[in-house]
């Protein structure tokens, strides 16, 4: 790292930590600090959206999942658009959740359903997002100790401090710089402000990559250059992928709907300055994550190229070198088998695969399989040395992406880098401390006060609960063994909640069917799931394989799982495995989702007696206090096409033109011309490979790359637009100290005097 390096990334985080401090001067009560007064515009959400999801994590997890099955999955990924699209333009979950003025998740399930509910449900997903999130400093502090090239030991006055705590404490540390002045305030001012710096690092990177690895001479023969069956660049050529194939795409689409509300609440979707405001946030981010998207896809298929086509043999093998020298360090402690380790892997020759000439790679035999053999015959054979080795794998995997970036960025564009992954840390780890300790505030001890508490207690309240999260991040990043891909853990994690969670929030809003009882039976079951499967993910290479070996079970346990996962071939192969458990976190997550709706609606049926009031709920009609309620839009043949794209009266011309662009973008180009036409033309005629190479140079990186350009400038300017309005709407901003978050008798306590004198009856139902 140059000096240079170390100027461009501190400078502009120095900034931004000022900002956060600075907005610590708009927080007046608690709406201020949970949903930022409700006066933010679909510019800021954006933007700020964009950097709260993006994260090192992310990028990580991306890298080390399309380093397994390459570009070709891509093409039915665009199943997904006609769905996003349309949940997006229609605010699906998000318009409603808006029109609930919950302050959290929480506050609208007792609304909804009931109290215990409410601190129950809210409990299990703040176990499940923090112990999910907790990873994610975790992994950020190794990707910065592997892309810096920081030693894994500090010696400080002569004591020898383990660099991994160092960073993750000062990760948290920023992150509570962040969070405490200002809350939401500041959490979405400082994001807005990464993300419009965020843009313009993407366009260069990308530039980078795209100028430096040509697609026709290196990334497209690279991707074409693979087995029968699991091909990288041909989409109709994936039958035998495992973990990241069709089903998981299934899965992750039903899971996309069913779970759209579930994370909802304690983020910005309860700070827009009205519903419309916050549902055209949510269609604006279908063009916001154009180039991160490009970005991070280029990055994944230069480091494949990188490390398979033959020119770069010499640099791949240097940096398999590091990479297994560092690696080993961490995962093995006894230093006489690291020692082995080591030796063992430094007789491995540098490997030069000639396309064309050599057997083309696969999953079983790629350039990466003789480092991972020889990793598993010197530490596996034992309980602890299969949990060893999963650790070694896992990380080799994920700390490829910071170590070949290390050796490929020149100065300048290394502090970029660097610059861009802090910002992701910041902007990441702060949203997911607030979000959790909110949650833990609103949901879980708020609903055990008697009295509401004065504005300042309940601000103390949230800030001394983001310190406690923050020291549970750390406990957890210190001590928990991350032994699977990153998104086979986040998945089988999340669903721990999204498992039961589904059923509860889609009819919760959209139906006035569903009771308490279906709510908790859908916990129960679908969670409990989702438990059960993670228990086994955890044990299995330890505790629950050799048990069942010792016991002579793994023979018709292993009959057993190949007979039930046979229809099913070659997308789903349950075989017995000592180092990992046969059924992924996809199919936990999917057979757990079906369970939680079964028993939200036998339960629901069988105890619901009258239907529910939702119009209460929803503010509509005689309960529109705010008087933010539109009337229902009236379906005529003239304005049909309208509706079914989400324009209704509230709509200016400025909000159609930006909705047709999007439903023209996503609906007619992406998934009519580049998955319908295409799919029906290799029904009647199948593309050779070096078609599908083209076709997904021009509408993966030129289409994009346009496209992109052109959202950066305007993204840039309605973002610095929307942040100079959001500072003077703070400043005018009148709170409400009952608008708290506190619920009596189903009815929010700001609403339930003003429920009472405009419908002249108690809200005590």
């Amino acid at each position: 790292m140059h000096t240079i390096d170390w100027l461009i990334a501190i400078v502009p985080v120095v900034i931004i930590l000022f900002i956060a401090v600075y907005s610590k001067k708009y927080v007046r009560g608690v709406v201020d600090y949970l949903a930022a007064g409700r006066v933010a515009g679909r510019y800021v959400l954006c933007a700020g959206d964009l950097t709260s999801a993006l994260s090192v994590i992310t990028l990580v997890a991306l890298v080390e999942s399309k380093y397994q099955v390459g570009y070709a999955l891509t093409f039915w990924e665009y199943l997904m658009v006609p769905i996003g699209i349309i949940m997006g333009l229609t605010g699906f979950c998000v318009y409603r959740f808006r029109e609930t003025r919950a302050l959290s998740i929480g506050q609208f399930l007792e609304m909804r359903y009931s109290r215990s509910l409410r601190i129950v449900a809210a409990t299990v997903r703040t176990i499940s997002e923090m112990v999910t999130n907790a990873i994610g400093p975790a992994v950020a502090a190794n990707f910065f100790i592997y892309f810096i090239g920081l030693p894994h030991e500090i010696s400080v006055m002569g004591i020898a401090l383990p660099t991994f705590t160092i960073v993750v404490t000062l990760s948290l540390c920023l992150c509570m710089v962040v969070i405490w002045p200002g809350g939401r305030i500041s959490l979405l001012i400082s994001d807005a402000f990464q993300g419009l710096m965020s843009y313009p690092i993407f366009v260069i990177i990308a530039g980078y990559i795209f100028l430096h690895f040509n697609w026709h001479d290196t990334i497209g023969p690279v991707m074409m250059d693979r087995a029968d069956g699991e091909s990288f660049i041909n989409p109709y050529d994936i039958e035998k992928l495992r973990d990241f194939n069709i089903f998981a795409l299934f899965v992750t689409i039903m899971g996309n709907i069913l779970n759209r509300a579930s994370w909802i609440g304690n983020d910005t979707s309860t700070s827009g300055r009205t519903p419309h405001e916050q549902k055209m946030a949510g269609i604006l981010g279908s063009w916001r994550s154009l180039y991160a998207s490009l970005m991070m896809l280029l990055i994944a298929v230069m480091i494949i190229s990188l490390m398979s086509h033959s020119k770069f043999a010499e640099q791949a093998r240097g940096i398999r070198a590091e990479l297994t020298d560092r690696v080993a360090v961490e995962a093995v402690a006894d230093p006489q088998l690291r020692a082995d380790l080591n030796q063992n892997l430094a007789q491995i020759p540098v490997m030069r695969h000639e396309i064309g000439v050599d057997a083309p790679l696969s999953q079983e035999q790629d350039m990466d399989t003789p480092f991972i053999e020889v990793a598993r015959d010197t530490l596996g054979g034992t309980p602890e040395g299969n949990q060893q080795f999963q650790k070694f794998r896992t990380l080799y995997h994920q700390m490829m992406l910071p170590v070949t970036l290390k050796n490929l960025l020149p100065p300048g564009l290394m502090g970029l880098f660097l610059l861009l992954m802090i910002m992701l840390l910041i902007s990441t780890d702060d949203s997911r401390v607030f979000n959790a300790s909110s949650t833990i505030v609103q949901d879980v001890i708020l609903p055990f006060i008697k009295e509401p508490l004065s504005p300042k207690q309940h601000l103390l309240l949230f800030r001394l609960s983001s310190l406690a999260v923050c020291i549970f991040f750390f406990v957890v990043s210190i001590f928990f063994v991350q032994i699977d891909y990153i998104i086979m853990f986040t998945t089988i994690m999340t669903a721990l909640w999204m498992g039961g969670a589904g059923p509860i929030m889609i009819f919760g809003l959209y139906s006035r069917f569903g009771t308490t009882t279906g709510a908790f039976g859908s916990l129960i079951f679908g969670s409990g799931f989702s438990l059960v499967g993670l228990i086994f993910q955890r044990n299995w290479a330890e505790t629950i394989y050799p048990w069942l070996h010792s016991n002579n079970w793994t023979v018709p346990v292993d009959s057993f799982l190949k007979t039930v996962s046979s229809p099913f071939n070659p997308y789903i192969v349950w075989e017995m495995s000592a180092v990992k458990f046969p059924i992924n976190s996809y199919e936990l997550y999917f057979m757990a989702m079906l369970s939680g709706i079964a028993a939200y609606i036998i339960g629901s049926l069988i105890t619901q007696r009258k239907p529910y009031n939702l119009d209460r709920l929803l503010h509509r009609g005689e309960y529109d206090i705010a008087n933010e309620y539109k009337e229902p839009f009236k379906w005529t043949v003239r304005n049909a096409f309208k509706k079914l794209v989400g324009i209704t009266p509230e709509y200016t011309r400025g909000d159609k033109i930006i909705t047709w662009s999007v439903f023209g973008y996503a609906l007619v180009y992406k998934f009519g011309f580049c998955f319908c036409v295409v799919f029906v033309w290799n029904m009647i005629s199948p593309w050779p490979e070096h078609w599908w190479s083209e076709y997904f140079y021009i509408t993966s990186l030129l289409v994009t790359g346009v496209l992109g350009i052109v959202s950066t400038f305007w993204f840039f300017i309605g973002g610095v637009i929307d942040v100079r309005r959001l500072f003077r709407d703070l400043a005018s901003r009148i709170d409400d100290p009952l608008d708290n978050g506190m619920v009596e008798g189903h009815v929010s306590l700001a609403d339930k005097a003003a429920f009472e004198a405009r419908t002249h009856e108690p809200q005590d139902d």
